[in-house]
């Protein structure tokens, strides 16, 4: 009896623990983008995460790879609703009931997948959108929560809103004046007041660098954790850093509403690597070390001491994403392209970033501008254009990390983005006869521009078949008109 006794509590307190564990006690929660043309494999991006202490991850939409790699893994899932399907949705409750069979309860029954929220919309009232989804939003979340109750996962499956922060604002200046946009705030109402019945959170996504990025005025060292710069004082609070007067101004608008005690989470925050002068590794390091040690301490902000989950954003780069925010959009990731390490974080514990194991590459050659092509080709702006209208260049805008290099440099590394992202296929490396492979790597010594080789998804068998390459037409024409005048600006000299 006494040694039956005993097994049972050493049972009792391994499952105890294993659950903590598996709950993410200590654990981070990330964005995992998937819009790249030669994707990180979905079972190596599960170990990626495990290994680095993330226990929850949030996809934009439910991609099939990503949702089958994270069954029995352990990790809590927020899949989210691309605002292109909220009309429908909005419309025919039947459309949401057919949305939650095949990319929840399907992922759920068939692959153990732990979904425990359903985003619906991403920054649906985000102003750029000029009201396009304000309408829909609300009744695609009642419809999508009428579908997860009907599916008998009304309890199991939360349901959230991802917001831009642009939803709210403040004219005092300071947090304790927050409030919802005029244009929106009947909207807010009801879509705060429905999560509230239903028990599901608010989601914000709160952005400093695009704060520095879009306003010249704006202190930059308020936009850190340890910065200097002059704090904000609101009463008797007194804010650091933008992150906490941002929260905290959304906690103020939903107080006038009367719903002060709702819970928040925050869908995104990051800070990204290029493809604008604020965006290097130094302040990407500086912000996400910060934000990490936030987490690790389980900090919260003046009116919210205690703290929610925060989703980092993002996992890894995205090559194929649009850029229409900003060059900087396909570069938030705090792994590059193929899971390798960008700068360290410290996580707390001892513990660093580890990198993707496993990763299966093109063969080691490149595609660059022949020594015999001459920069004076008349064939030589449209090769380009062809090249970035295709694969990404936004490493090469202004301030960049490839933004100082010479005109011939400039062709090769946009010659070689195009023949990676084709799949090194023999004649995605002619151009007019402008262009030549070589076995020697181009990247230019002493410098943080590199000439990426991609992942061979064909070699990895969590691949069904070879990405075929996205082109991102409309996104890339401002990046392309400005990549030929640098061109030709150059020429001219």
């Amino acid at each position: 009896m006494g040694f039956q006794y005993f097994s049972k509590c050493v049972f009792l307190a391994l499952c105890i623990l294993s659950q903590g564990l598996a709950n993410g006690v200590f654990g981070f929660a990330c964005n995992w983008g998937t819009r790249s043309t030669h994707p990180l494999p979905g079972d190596i991006t599960v170990k990626l995460l495990k290994e680095n202490g993330f226990n929850k991850v949030k996809l934009f939409e439910a991609d099939p790879s990503a949702l089958k790699a994270l069954g029995k893994s352990g990790i809590e899932v927020m899949v989210g609703i691309p605002n292109d399907l909220l009309a429908s949705i909005a419309s025919n409750v039947n459309a949401a009931i057919q949305w939650v069979s095949q990319n929840v309860s399907n992922y759920i029954s068939k692959n153990g997948v732990d979904i425990r929220y359903v985003a619906v919309g991403n920054e649906p009232f985000l102003s750029s959108y000029k009201g396009q989804f304000v309408q829909s939003t609300y009744p695609a979340l009642q419809n999508i929560q009428a579908a997860l109750i009907k599916a008998g996962l009304g309890r199991q499956i939360k349901v959230t809103v991802p917001l831009n922060a642009d939803v709210y604002q403040t004219d005092s200046g300071v947090p304790s004046g927050g409030a919802f946009r005029p244009d929106v705030k009947d909207q807010m109402t009801n879509i705060v007041k429905f999560l509230s019945q239903n028990d599901g959170p608010l989601t914000i996504n709160i952005y400093p660098f695009l704060s520095l990025q879009s306003d010249p005025n704006f202190p930059k060292e308020y936009a850190f954790f340890n910065g200097s710069a002059a704090p904000v004082v609101d009463g008797s609070i007194t804010y650091t850093n933008v992150l906490d007067a941002n929260f905290d101004t959304l906690v103020s608008a939903l107080e006038k509403i009367g719903f002060g005690s709702m819970p928040i989470l925050v869908g995104e925050v990051g800070w990204p690597t290029d493809g604008d002068p604020n965006a290097n590794i130094q302040n990407a390091q500086r912000f996400n070390q910060g934000l990490v040690d936030r987490i690790v301490k389980k900090q919260g902000t003046p009116k919210r001491p205690t703290p929610t989950d925060i989703y980092i954003f993002g996992l890894i780069d995205e090559d194929a994403k649009s850029i229409e925010p900003g060059n900087f959009e396909r570069h938030w990731g705090i792994f590059n392209y193929d899971g390798s390490v960008k700068y360290p974080l410290n996580l707390g514990g001892g513990k660093t970033l580890v990198p993707a194991k496993g990763v299966k590459y093109l063969q080691k050659r490149w595609c660059i501008m022949s020594p015999q092509a001459s920069v004076l080709d008349p064939n030589l702006a449209p090769s380009l254009s062809k090249a970035c209208s295709v694969a990404d260049c936004t490493s090469l805008s202004p301030g960049s990390s490839c933004g100082n290099l010479d005109t011939r440099a400039n062709a090769s590394y946009a010659f070689n983005a195009y023949y990676q992202t084709m799949n090194q296929s023999q004649d995605a490396c002619q151009f007019n006869n402008l262009a030549m492979i070589t076995n020697t790597d181009p990247s230019p010594a002493q410098s943080g521009c590199k000439f990426n080789i991609m992942i061979d998804v064909g070699k990895h068998r969590s691949t069904s078949s070879l990405a075929a390459p996205r082109k991102v037409l409309g996104s890339m024409v401002l990046l392309i008109f400005s990549f030929v005048f640098m061109l030709l600006s150059s020429l001219s000299v």
